[in-house]
């Protein structure tokens, strides 16, 4: 993964099932709070996208291999990065990383459309991408 920004996490448990086990669904937020972060340590956070620019980036496309099992208390990054981008989508990829191995525990992708105000799909700026880029 080339310009990736690593978020850490910590298993709560709230998060786990009842064997102690990280939840499959948990893995999509973890992405979704990641791809957030790319975005804000680009400088170009969510709201700015939004408010600035008028464009959101609905999901419409998402995929996760779980590789090994995460548990309750675990330390983890999710290593995030911009896979594709083109004039009306990207794809965003994703790493879950142990933080105590560095042991891959499952990796992903989101693919997002550009979307404005009304729903309706947009090119995104060129001015924006120097950021996420």
């Amino acid at each position: 993964m080339e310009n990736f920004v690593d978020i850490p996490f910590r298993v709560r448990y709230a998060e786990t099932d009842q064997m102690g086990v990280a939840y499959y669904a948990n893995y999509l937020v973890w992405f979704e709070v990641s791809r957030a972060g790319y975005c804000r340590s680009r400088n170009y956070p969510y709201s700015r996208i939004e408010e600035e620019d008028g464009i959101f980036l609905p999901v419409v496309e998402a995929h996760c291999r779980y590789l090994n099992s995460l548990r309750y208390d675990q330390e983890f990054f999710v290593r995030t990065c911009l896979q594709e981008f083109r004039r009306r989508s990207c794809i965003f990829a994703y790493q879950v990383i142990d933080k105590a191995s560095d042991q891959i525990c499952a990796e992903g992708w989101t693919k997002h459309l550009f979307i404005n105000r009304e729903g309706k799909v947009k090119s995104f700026p060129k001015k924006v991408e120097k950021y996420l880029i």
